[in-house]
Formats: structure tokens, C-alpha cells, sequence
């Protein structure tokens, strides 16, 4: 039902997943090495919903009669300028997620395979709120990082965050 091409995409796709997991496990490390459990927490959570996406379009694949490939994962930076280093990095990294989900769909529409165009609307859509959500925390760690009692604060709401796997996954 999937093309070559198709799968090959979401195979790359799937790595990228893997990556961003890793990548956010390893920005969690660095807060959680500074005391700053809180956000390590939500670092946690991320690298716990990007493994969840990889899931997601593993199943996808195997539900289309794609061939499954497991790419390499490369090791991610364990070393950060600072908070604010992070926080853009994260920003930046899931803008460069938003451009490759945004290839697959282009891709699918040129082949005219709705069903992975139809399946990655869901991707698309948390795209969006993941972007969201990064620039706003980009901005709020410049407001917080040089206060020690507002970046506690921050710490603590971010600590309120937990993994909530989603139902279609």
C-alpha cells in the first residue's frame, strides 16, 4: 500500500524520533545533574512522547505493508552552554522535525497516498503545539534564568508535567 519512497521517509522519520528522544534524555541529565528536577521532568516527558511517536509511525508502517528499518542513532550533545542553550536547542530541533514531517506529507501528496497524508495530520497538529510550547518556554527561561527564585518557580511548574501516553498510539 506504502511506496519505497514513503517508507524510506518514515524510516528517516522514525530515526529522527528515536534521536529526539535521546536528544531531550540527555538535556534532562544536564538539569537533573544541576538540581533542577523539575525540568529535567519535562525533558523526561518529551523524550517519553518522542518515543511514543516512533511507535506510532512504526505501526503506521507495518499497517501499510511498508518494510520496517531500523536507522542509526547518533549520540547526542551531552554538553550545554546553559538553561537557555537548552531551551533554544529543543526549539530549534523541533522546528527541524516540523520540516521533515512536512516532506513526508509533501511527498504522499505528490504519490497521491492520502492514507499517510490522512495519518500524519495527528504529526502536523502536535507539530504546531510542540513549537508552541518551546518558544514559550525559550521565553520564559530568559525571563527566569539569571533570578534564582523565578527559575525555582519555573522548576516547579515544570515539574507538574507528566507523560499521558495518547490513545490512537
Amino acid at each position: 500500500m506504502v511506496s519505497e519512497k514513503i517508507a524510506g521517509l518514515i524510516n528517516e522519520q522514525i530515526a529522527h524520533e528515536q534521536y529526539a528522544a535521546q536528544y531531550y534524555l540527555s538535556m534532562s541529565a544536564w538539569f537533573s545533574a544541576k538540581d533542577l528536577d523539575g525540568i529535567a521532568n519535562y525533558f523526561r516527558v518529551q523524550s517519553k512522547e518522542e518515543l511514543m511517536h516512533a511507535d506510532k509511525m512504526f505501526d503506521y508502517l507495518n499497517d501499510v505493508g511498508g518494510q520496517i528499518i531500523i536507522g542509526e542513532i547518533p549520540k547526542p550533545p551531552h554538553e550545554f552552554a546553559n538553561a537557555i542553550d537548552i531551551f533554544e536547542k529543543a526549539l530549534a530541533h523541533e522546528k527541524v522535525v516540523t520540516r521533515s514531517i512536512f516532506n513526508i506529507v509533501k511527498n504522499a501528496n505528490d504519490e497521491g497516498d492520502f492514507a499517510t497524508t490522512s495519518f500524519l495530520q495527528w504529526f502536523i497538529n502536535e507539530q504546531v503545539e510542540e513549537e508552541a510550547s518551546a518558544s514559550q518556554l525559550v521565553t520564559k527561561i530568559k525571563m527566569v534564568s539569571d533570578n534564582p527564585s523565578a527559575l525555582y518557580l519555573f522548576d516547579q511548574e515544570l515539574a507538574q508535567r507528566v507523560f499521558t501516553p495518547d490513545a490512537t498510539a
